[in-house]
C-alpha cells in the first residue's frame, strides 16, 4: 500500500493558513493537488507516494507531510505563481540538508569547491530526473542567497591549502572535520590538451545558441565533472587557474541550459558553483558574468530586488577589470531589474549607461573573451527593448512604455533574423515583439509574430522558449479570443510545440 505523505498525528495541530492561502489562490481542488502531488513525486522516482483528497484536506488543517512531499509542494506552487514560493512560505518545516547538496552557502575554499562541484555533477548524470537530485534542492531567494554570494568579495586566504588534501567527492561543511589528505596524481595534461579544454567550452556555448539548453546539457555536464577530476591531480599554479576557469565556464554552462530547459534550482546550484570556480581562478569578469546570470533567473521566477542585488554586486566586484561589453550587459540587467521592480527612472538610466559603455567597447583594444561575445548590438537592443516592456505590464499595460519597446525590439529581431548562430534568441526576441503589439492592442499583428516563433521553437530544444510562446498565446487569448488569427495560432500551438521533456 503507497505512503500518503502523512507526517503524524498532532493534538494541538491548528489550520495551515499559509497553505491554505496559496492553495486558495492557485484555483485548485483538493483533488488536482493531490494529482499533481502524486504525479511529480513519480518523477522523483517515489512511487511508494499516494496522495488523496483527504491528505490534502489534512495538511491544510496542520498536519505537516513528511519529505518529499513539502518540496513538491514548493515546486508546484512556485511553477503556479512564477515565483519562489518557500517550503516555509507555504507553513511547513524543511528537512534538514547537508550543504555538499543543497543550499548556496558553501565553503569559499579550493579543495572543497572541486569537491563540491564533483559530486553534485556525478549526482546529477546518475541521479537526476528533470533536474531533481532526489529531494535535496530548492531554490535560494533573499538574505540566504544574497548573503553568501557578497563572500564572493572576500580575498581568498593567502596559503590555501594543496587542492589533493581532499579525497575526490569528499566535502566538508563549515564546522565539520575534513577528510585525511589523499595521494594526489600526477598530471600528464599537455598545453595542447589544455588548450582543447578551453575549447570546448566555446564548442558548448555555441551549441546551446543554436539548438537550446536541452539538446547538450548532459554532455557540459558529463565533461565538467572530467575537469574536477583533472583538478584533484599535481598541477602548476597556473594550469591550476586555468582548468578552475575552463570549470566556471562549463558550470555556468551547465546553469544556464538547466535555467532553459526549466530546472531552476539545478540551475542555481550550477551558478553557484562556476562563481567558486570562478574566484578559485581569479577571473573577476567571469565571476560578474556568472552573477549577472544568477539575476537574468531571478527576474524570471519574480525576484526582482534579487536580481538587483546580484547586479550590483557584479558590477563592484569587477568594476576595475571589465570589459566596456561587459560592463554594458551588466547595465542592461540593471535595467530590467529595475524595470521589473517599477522603477522608471532607474531604468531608463541604466539603459542609457549600456548604451553607451557599449559604444565605448568598439575602441576597446583588448579581445573580450568568448563567454561575452554573445553580447552584441542585437542583444543590446533586445535587452532594452524587453527593460521598456516590463515597464509596461508594471505599470498596468502601458501605452507609453509599450511604445517605446517596439522601435527597439523590432532592431532586435531584424538582427537576429540574419544570424544563424543564435536562432534561440531570434525566437525570444519574436515573442517579445508578439507582446508588445498585445500591449498596443494589435492582435492580428502579434499572431503573426508568435507564429513565426513556433517554426523557430520546433528547431530549439528550449523549454523557456515553448513557454514564453504558451504565456503570449494565454494572453491573446484571454484578451483576443474571439479574433479568427487567434483561435488559429492556438491551433498552430498545440500542433507545433511539444509537451515539457525531461532534460537530457
Amino acid at each position: 500500500m503507497g505512503d500518503n505523505g502523512g507526517g503524524g498525528t498532532n493534538a494541538d495541530k491548528r489550520p495551515n493558513e499559509l497553505l491554505g492561502s496559496w492553495f486558495v489562490r492557485s484555483g485548485w481542488s483538493k483533488g488536482e493537488l493531490a494529482r499533481q502531488v502524486n504525479r511529480r513525486a513519480r518523477q522523483l522516482g517515489a512511487g511508494h507516494i499516494s496522495t488523496d483528497t483527504s491528505r490534502v484536506r489534512r495538511w491544510l488543517d496542520g498536519e505537516n507531510p513528511r519529505e518529499p512531499i513539502p518540496r513538491i509542494l514548493s515546486e508546484l506552487f512556485s511553477e503556479r505563481f512564477g515565483c519562489v514560493v518557500a517550503v516555509e512560505d507555504l507553513g511547513l518545516r524543511a528537512a534538514h540538508q547537508s550543504p555538499s547538496t543543497s543550499g548556496v552557502d558553501l565553503p569559499w575554499t579550493g579543495p572543497q569547491t572541486v569537491a563540491l562541484i564533483s559530486e553534485f555533477s556525478r549526482s546529477d548524470l546518475m541521479l537526476a530526473r528533470r533536474g531533481f537530485l532526489g529531494t535535496s534542492l530548492v531554490l535560494s531567494a533573499g538574505p540566504s542567497l544574497i548573503e553568501p554570494m557578497q563572500r564572493w568579495l572576500v580575498p581568498s586566504p593567502s596559503s590555501p591549502r594543496p587542492l589533493g588534501s581532499l579525497a575526490q567527492g569528499g566535502a566538508s561543511s563549515h564546522g565539520a572535520s575534513e577528510p585525511a589528505p589523499a595521494a594526489r596524481r600526477p598530471s600528464r595534461l599537455s598545453k595542447p590538451e589544455l588548450d582543447l579544454l578551453e575549447s570546448t567550452a566555446v564548442m558548448f556555448r555555441k551549441w546551446d545558441a543554436q539548438c537550446g539548453g536541452g539538446l547538450r546539457r548532459k554532455a557540459v555536464v558529463g565533461q565538467l565533472h572530467e575537469v574536477t577530476d583533472l583538478l584533484q591531480e599535481s598541477q602548476p599554479e597556473a594550469t591550476t587557474k586555468r582548468l578552475f576557469r575552463v570549470a566556471a565556464e562549463l558550470a555556468e554552462l551547465a546553469g544556464w541550459m538547466s535555467y532553459d530547459v526549466g530546472l531552476q534550482p539545478t540551475a542555481q546550484k550550477y551558478f553557484v558553483l562556476a562563481l567558486h570556480a570562478a574566484k578559485e581562478a581569479g577571473d573577476k569578469p567571469l565571476g560578474s558574468y556568472v552573477l549577472s546570470s544568477m539575476s537574468r533567473q531571478m527576474i524570471h521566477v519574480g525576484r526582482p530586488d534579487d536580481a538587483l542585488e546580484l547586479i550590483h554586486l557584479a558590477q563592484y566586484g569587477s568594476r576595475d577589470c571589465a570589459s566596456p561589453r561587459t560592463q554594458s550587459m551588466l547595465y542592461a540587467m540593471e535595467a530590467r531589474a529595475y524595470a521589473n521592480m517599477g522603477q522608471p527612472s532607474k531604468c531608463k538610466r541604466a539603459v542609457r549607461m549600456a548604451e553607451d559603455t557599449f559604444a565605448d567597447a568598439e575602441e576597446w583594444d583588448e579581445p573580450d573573451p568568448d563567454w561575452i561575445r554573445f553580447f552584441c548590438e542585437a542583444e543590446l537592443y533586445a535587452e532594452n527593448s524587453h527593460s521598456y516592456r516590463d515597464l509596461a505590464y508594471v505599470a498596468g499595460r502601458s501605452p507609453t512604455y509599450a511604445s517605446m519597446a517596439e522601435p527597439v525590439m523590432r532592431k532586435a529581431v531584424d538582427l537576429f533574423a540574419e544570424d544563424t548562430e543564435h536562432q534561440r534568441s531570434y525566437a525570444l526576441n519574436l515573442i517579445g515583439m508578439a507582446t508588445v503589439h498585445l500591449l498596443q492592442r494589435e492582435p492580428e499583428q502579434s499572431a503573426v509574430l508568435a507564429r513565426r516563433a513556433m517554426e523557430v521553437a520546433v528547431k530549439v530544444r528550449s523549454e523557456r522558449v515553448n513557454t514564453r510562446i504558451r504565456k503570449t498565446v494565454d494572453t491573446a487569448v484571454r484578451d483576443f479570443g474571439d479574433l479568427a488569427e487567434v483561435v488559429d495560432l492556438t491551433d498552430q500551438l498545440a500542433k507545433h510545440l511539444p509537451e515539457t521533456a525531461d532534460a537530457v
